[in-house]
């Protein structure tokens, strides 16, 4: 019997881990010799302790199986049956007897640690067999029914009688009942800072401008008349528009009329657009801006505003900006007629322009989006003439250094609130080498510029207000 149970204890050590077979031997009270073992898991052997084990533990079980395997041969020579018991009639040697209750001693030492180290907290489950079909977390039974290791009772582990046949079988495992709490965690500040979409009510999102990161390119001019253009989504769109609609101009022309609509972006960057709106008056230079269904423009050679409805295709509102600039008098460093420019942010629609008052100084204006009504008016320190291009965010204005040069910077800001500027020096490039528009869009939080033929965006970091 014992050949029988130390060849399935081999085999299962060859076939898969040479690790995760336990031997434990025992006897009944006719003195008989049962061994059982204990098979990792497919479970365990993904858990670090079943890898690194109790290697010392395993060692010297092994070494007592050997030795155990010889002493019961020379037993079964002397005519025994097992180091507890004899067959009828057959001699027992006293010194073979004081050996094996020695080696049985320690075994059943042995066993007992492993005992203590399997059911110890965290253990990985395992597949047990056992001569009886006892499960591994019984209630305790008769004091009879099990071993004892250091006064704890493992009936899991208790020793068949003769009759019991020895199956391989996985034991039932134990389930833990899994509980989950959610916490509510405030979101990071940067989370919040670089956050897409339109803020809500409750949170403008609004704050200073700390970072403007590298440009992605939407779509590409196919003709010389897109050298310089300006394209557009509206922040606050009305029906039957939405946010996925787009919109573009081709600037470079005396009769600049053609405003071409799409559908949405990715119609943009094929160049088919949905619809071409001919504007009733032409268009002079860059500084349009989509906002609440309308187009707001400079029509040319004027010092004017207009307001072009995009479902009605008319123009329905028109205002002069007084003593502003305009064919050529205050433009930006790239000139390109720019000398008004409009622009959108959070809190609604600005011009950007110049006086002779002013002596070439930039002049922010707030404007009624419907009746183009200026609303209020800021003079500020910053030469127009010295920046490539402006825009605004939450009230704020901010100009770009350069035009041209790849590593431009934004380089100042005007704080409509308090009236003051401060230079800044914020990493810009201009990956074309020809910005001739650029306009922050509220909604998508990102910068769209128009580059020497390219449409591009660029993210854009702020700080929290």
């Amino acid at each position: 019997m014992l050949g029988v149970w130390l060849l399935l204890w081999a085999s299962v050590a060859l076939g898969g881990r040479a690790d995760t077979a336990f031997l434990r031997r025992a006897h009944d009270s006719s003195g008989h010799c049962t061994y059982s073992f204990t098979v990792a898991s497919p479970v365990e052997a993904a858990c670090p302790e079943a890898a690194g084990g109790v290697p010392e533990l395993r060692a010297e079980l092994a070494a007592l199986a050997a030795r155990l395997s010889r002493l019961e041969s020379r037993e079964r020579g002397a005519g025994g049956s097992g180091p507890r018991g004899a067959e009828p009639g057959g001699a027992r040697d006293p010194q073979q007897v004081a050996a094996a209750s020695r080696l049985e001693a320690a075994e059943n030492g042995h066993r007992c640690a492993l005992l203590q180290w399997e059911g110890a907290p965290g253990s990985c489950p395992r597949y047990r067999h056992f001569g009886g079909s006892s499960p591994a977390r019984s209630p305790p039974r008769a004091a009879g029914a099990g071993r004892r290791c250091g006064g704890w009772l493992s009936p899991a582990h208790a020793v068949p009688g003769p009759a019991a046949a020895p199956r391989w079988e996985p034991q039932p495992l134990s389930y833990q009942e899994l509980q989950s709490e959610r916490t509510e965690l405030p979101v990071s500040r940067l989370l919040e800072e670089t956050a897409l979409g339109r803020p809500g009510k409750e949170d403008s999102g609004c704050g200073q401008l700390l970072w403007v990161g590298e440009p992605a390119v939407f779509g590409r001019a196919d003709s010389i008349a897109g050298k310089y253009g300006v394209w557009m989504k509206d922040p606050e769109p009305v029906p039957p528009f939405t946010r996925d609609n787009t919109w573009r101009v081709d600037t470079v022309g005396t009769e600049v009329r053609q405003l071409f609509q799409y559908e949405e972006a990715e119609q943009l960057a094929r160049g088919y657009p949905a619809k071409v709106h001919i504007l009733p008056r032409p268009l002079e230079s860059t500084g349009a801006v989509i906002y609440r269904g309308g187009l707001f423009f400079q029509p040319r050679q004027s010092r004017s505003v207009a307001r072009y409805d995009l479902r009605g295709e008319t123009i329905t509102a028109e205002r002069e900006i007084p003593g502003a600039g305009y064919h050529g008098q205050y433009p930006y460093s790239w000139g390109g007629y720019t000398d008004i420019d409009l622009a959108v942010d959070e809190t609604g629609l600005w011009v950007i322009y110049s006086t002779e008052k002013a002596r070439g100084a930039i002049v922010l204006s707030k404007l009624d989006p419907e009746t183009l009504e200026i609303r209020r008016t800021w003079e500020t320190n910053i030469r127009k003439r010295g920046v490539a291009n402006s825009f605004l965010i939450c009230g704020t204005l901010y100009t770009v250094s350069s035009y041209s040069a790849p590593n431009a910077t934004i380089n100042f800001a005007y704080d409509t609130a308090t009236g003051t500027s401060r230079a800044l020096s914020i990493p810009f490039e201009n990956r074309f080498r020809y910005l001739s528009m650029l306009d922050y869009n509220p909604a998508e939080r990102q910068l769209f510029a128009w580059d020497s033929f390219n449409m591009v965006t660029y993210p854009v970091r702020l700080s929290r207000a």
